[in-house]
């Protein structure tokens, strides 16, 4: 793949194209942050941002992986460079006042829950469409392909593999290169990037341990699964301070435990959900490991009837960014936005499903990975982040709501602005 050097003009070029197009974005934007929707029913959601993109000519395809859109716009010879923005939102109760916040409710298993975009998701999706519309103002500057993906599922780390699994690469085009973002808690108009290991694997795991229930009043003819998940619970914790290398991150939470229905009966079964992080594959499966280890002993010592049963809820990849095409990217958004407009994003604890995009093996697309390059855009206004404690990003950012907070709100212009031109940006310093 040719990477050609922008040409010091395009900053303009791509001002202009953003300034035409800011004011239907933004009422895109609005429209689907007033209309939140869970995981793989995005339906609403999908049909507004295909409607957007065939407004601009381009060649659309819904329903990719469920409810995904795919929008290609051929400019000649070239690579071919897929920009990524996510869909679905979460079941949280908006509270940030906005005039336009989510009053929407959806029905679920568990009964109605009302949904909010509170990881910004409909920020990420209209950056997408934003910068379709600049790259399709400036076709006279850029050669090649580019190929757009609004990505549903990704809180659940289930729509980028569902996608590929549909046929993303065969039926569409294979890229060159990936790009995504995604908004967080520093100074609004400013572009944060790291090189190689930028957030991390993600398994959340279900565990059914078994008992033989009773009257409380005789434990003696009877297994109590509560004992033996208290054990496992406690025991747990052990992974991390003996079987982790000290210099490794991992995370090992028990965010569920749920058993019986009232004191004075035992019940016959215990269920857990287990949440594990960490930055190296290899050593996430080893944990995972650890733990079914552990839950068999302990319910092995415990008495219990039969085995354990475990499922995995989901679960998604450490991602590392490939650091030569980050470096490339950072001098784009570095001649875009100034040196003074970058900062050194911390490495987090957090993730994403987008690795599956350029992991060959785990996406199931074969052959060579694909590199991809995830980089990160300010959403606190100024006067905010001056008022804030701290010198450091990292330091201002933990006295600051994060993603997933009813307060978060990442939509504001400067934000908004500055995603659609670091994507329109970023595909230039490969197409232009």
């Amino acid at each position: 793949m040719t990477i050609h050097t922008p040409l010091p003009e395009l900053k303009d070029a791509i001002g202009a194209q953003t300034d035409a197009a800011f004011e239907s974005v933004q009422a895109l934007y609005r429209q689907l942050h007033q209309h939140p929707e869970l995981p793989f029913q995005e339906h609403e959601t999908s049909a507004r941002l295909a409607e957007a993109l065939e407004a601009l000519g381009l060649d659309v395809t819904r329903g990719v992986g469920g409810t995904g859109v795919v929008a290609l716009l051929r400019n000649g010879d070239g690579p071919t460079v897929m920009l990524r923005g996510d869909m679905d939102a979460l079941p949280i109760k908006e509270d940030t006042g906005l005039d336009y916040a989510s009053r929407r409710t959806a029905e679920t298993e568990s009964g109605s829950v009302p949904l909010m975009h509170a990881c910004g998701h409909d920020l990420h999706s209209s950056c997408v469409v934003g910068a379709a519309t600049v790259m399709a103002g400036l076709r006279e500057r850029w050669q090649g392909t580019l190929m757009l993906v609004c990505q549903p599922a990704e809180e659940i780390f289930g729509g980028a593999k569902a996608m590929l699994e549909d046929g993303l690469y065969e039926r569409f085009a294979r890229p060159d290169v990936v790009l995504g973002q995604h908004n967080m808690p520093a100074l609004a108009g400013t572009v944060g990037h790291i090189a190689g290991s930028a957030m991390a694997a993600a398994s959340n795991l279900a565990v059914t341990i078994h008992g033989a229930g009773g009257h409380g009043s005789m434990p003696a003819q009877t297994v109590d699964p509560v004992v033996i998940a208290a054990h496992v619970v406690t025991r747990l914790q052990t992974i991390v301070s003996r079987e982790v290398p000290p210099e490794q991150t991992v995370v090992v939470t028990v965010g569920k435990l749920h058993a019986g229905t009232q004191a004075n009966i035992i019940p016959h079964s215990a269920e857990l959900e287990i949440n594990i992080r960490s930055f190296d594959d290899t050593l996430h499966r080893q944990v995972v490991e650890a733990i079914e280890r552990i839950v068999r002993a302990e319910c092995e010592a415990g008495r219990s009837p039969k085995p354990p049963e475990f499922h995995v809820l989901n679960e998604t990849l450490a991602l590392h960014n490939d650091p030569t095409a980050v470096e490339h990217i950072r001098r784009a958004h570095g001649r875009h936005f100034g040196e003074a407009g970058l900062f050194d994003m911390p490495r987090l604890n957090g993730s994403e499903d987008f690795p599956y995009f350029g992991n060959a093996q785990a996406g199931g697309f074969g052959g060579e990975d694909i590199p991809y390059v995830y980089w990160f855009i300010g959403a606190t206004p100024e006067e905010r982040w001056q008022a804030t404690p701290g010198e450091s990003v990292p330091e201002k950012m933990r006295h600051l709501e994060m993603p997933h907070s009813p307060y978060y709100f990442p939509g504001n212009p400067v934000t908004l602005r500055t995603g659609i031109e670091a994507m329109a940006a970023g595909a230039l310093a490969y197409l232009g």
